[in-house]
């Protein structure tokens, strides 16, 4: 019996249909369900020589970590940080990269009851001080790696509830870093499961995140114990990971999608996850990992698959690879029918934010893809389209993606709790009986989503409303286009112009002659209103640590011009 087995109502293979799943799921839990001890200390103990995680440095290092391992050192981590101060309802700070401490440390606060909180190690001293104060963090863990340490430094005047500052890899940081491997060493792995007030319910705060938003500050959002169950259906029926298999997500551990691939949902299908400690993404360079350490099943962003498609497949053995999924950003149809002729596999995507778990989908075997589709509404979470009146769009018809929101209590496995702190975007997000996700789509005549992009993505010109995603599919199969983002600029004639910020494949130049090209390439293969009447080449386009095209970036500084 695999352990999410534990929490539905029978096994994943039992199901016949995706009306099957939706009905009868069946998702249950204790109220002091904590995933450290109902699901790894459950496998460390039932199955301790199982194996739970393969990370690989960039230089090479291998260590393989089975699920007693896991419960283990999540443990001893538990134990030190308990040792220093750190109680239920705490938060601290994560800022770990793809090191394997942050499973450890992680694991150890759930233990704990304490609220973690990933951030990223580009963070500047700003940004520090932001989250450090908004959230009243307590400690902080950050990687020896880079200058993170020096960055935090800066901001630490100005972050009077830290207490303690941890660092990992043995740096010599400046003044009153801890270090944590050296601490963490010597704590006893021996833990018992806290009683009364130090107990965890499901209700309990378990993660604080800062959403990516498009302005202004990032938001605080508040994910409970029950979060990681709303992932079985991200792992076991979307990713549809292998029992003893090995999956791959690209997402360094500043983000939650991290949690998406990298911990939750693998886990409660007992799958090992391939964590893979690069500096810098390289196709080729993951297609050999991918080789060599025989993946099963494999998530990323678009835009690294079309990476990847630049480097020849045939000069790698991945018959190993049995599924693939992607999310983070609309799946342009060349880039689905490039892999599938290459791998033999179709790619199956999924829509989600910060603020859920996978709410839209394509669920193998249930839903066969459809290129340019995300998919339907998963087990536990009833999507609408819906117009700015508060009806339910017609087929065809753009809308935005909403989530039925009947109450707090009955709200979908996954779906936050709030926005801490804003009354203000809590009433504007969860209003109407619905949460607005703030995302905008259209329903095909078979109920398939089709994804248009952010509300603050589309461009309003001459009257038309433009999704960014039509475009940049359209030039990407263009021979010369190796990546390109659309955003709208000012005019004072139209409200805005289409433009696109375009990367050149390798042997081809910008020139006037090659932006006419482009510009009658779209005119030909999708409406004329929808050209990029602006067109830049650029040598590489902004992104977030996860591959995702920050378009904000591009705009804000079109705005400043």
């Amino acid at each position: 019996m695999a352990i999410y087995e534990k929490f539905i109502a029978k096994p994943r293979e039992a199901f016949t249909s995706l009306e099957d799943v939706r009905k009868n799921l069946g998702l249950h839990w204790d109220e002091d369900f904590n995933f450290a001890y109902d699901v790894i200390d459950v496998l460390g103990t039932e199955k301790p020589d199982k194996l739970a995680m393969v990370w690989v440095s960039a230089q090479g290092e291998e260590k393989y970590f089975t699920f007693k391992d896991i419960m283990t050192e999540s443990s001893r981590a538990a134990n030190y940080l308990y040792s220093l101060g750190i109680r239920k309802g705490d938060p601290v700070m994560l800022v770990l990269k793809r090191s394997y401490w942050f499973w450890f440390v992680l694991l150890g606060l759930h233990k704990i009851g304490a609220v973690a909180i990933q951030s990223t190690d580009m963070l500047m001293p700003r940004d520090y001080i932001y989250r450090c104060n908004s959230a009243e963090i307590k400690a902080v863990i950050i990687t020896g790696d880079g200058e993170s340490t020096a960055q935090f430094d800066k901001a630490a005047p100005e972050c009077p509830t830290v207490r303690h500052k941890f660092v990992t890899k043995h740096k010599q940081a400046g003044e009153g870093w801890i270090d944590f491997e050296d601490g963490f060493a010597a704590a006893s792995a021996d833990w018992a499961r806290p009683e009364g007030d130090e107990a965890t319910k499901v209700g309990d705060v378990m993660m604080l995140a800062f959403s990516s938003g498009t302005t202004g500050y990032p938001k605080m959002i508040l994910h409970d114990f029950t979060y990681p169950l709303g992932h079985l259906v991200t792992g076991v029926f979307w990713h549809r990971v292998i029992d003893g298999g090995l999956h791959f997500t690209i997402s360094d551990t500043g983000w939650l999608k991290s949690l998406w691939g990298k911990l939750y949902g693998q886990w409660l299908g007992e799958s090992a996850v391939f964590t893979y400690d690069f500096d810098k993404f390289d196709g080729a360079d993951i297609l050999q990992k991918m080789d060599k350490y025989k993946v099963t099943t494999f998530c990323v962003p678009p835009t690294m698959y079309r990476l990847i498609l630049q480097n020849d497949l045939s000069k790698y053995d991945l018959s190993s690879l049995k599924h693939c999924c992607t999310a983070g950003e609309a799946l342009n149809p060349q880039i689905f029918n490039e892999w599938k002729q290459c791998t033999g596999l179709e790619i199956f995507e999924g829509f989600g934010q910060t603020e859920t778990t996978l709410c839209l989908a394509t669920l193998y075997p249930f839903t066969k893809p459809v290129p340019g589709c995300i998919g339907l509404s998963v087990p536990g979470y009833d999507v609408r389209i819906m117009d700015a009146d508060g009806h339910e769009c017609e087929p065809g018809v753009t809308g935005e993606i909403c989530i039925l929101y009947e109450s707090f209590e009955k709200r979908p496995r996954g779906l936050m709790q709030c926005y801490y702190k804003n009354d203000d975007s809590n009433k504007e997000s969860f209003a109407g009986g619905y949460y607005h996700t703030g995302d905008t789509a259209f329903r095909d005549e078979n109920g398939y989503v089709n994804y248009i992009g952010r509300n603050d993505d589309l461009i309003k010109s001459s009257g038309y409303r433009i999704g960014p995603f039509e475009v940049e599919s359209v030039l990407l199969e263009h021979p010369s286009v190796l990546e390109v983002a659309v955003t709208g600029v000012p005019d004072p004639v139209r409200g805005f112009n289409v433009k696109a910020t375009i990367v050149l494949k390798p042997g081809f130049e910008a020139s006037d002659a090659l932006v006419k090209e482009l510009q009658n390439f779209v005119k030909t293969n999708t409406a004329p209103y929808k050209y990029p009447r602006v067109v830049e080449f650029v040598e590489k386009l902004p992104k977030t640590f996860n591959g995702k095209i920050k378009r904000v970036e591009i705009r804000q500084k079109d705005m400043q011009k």
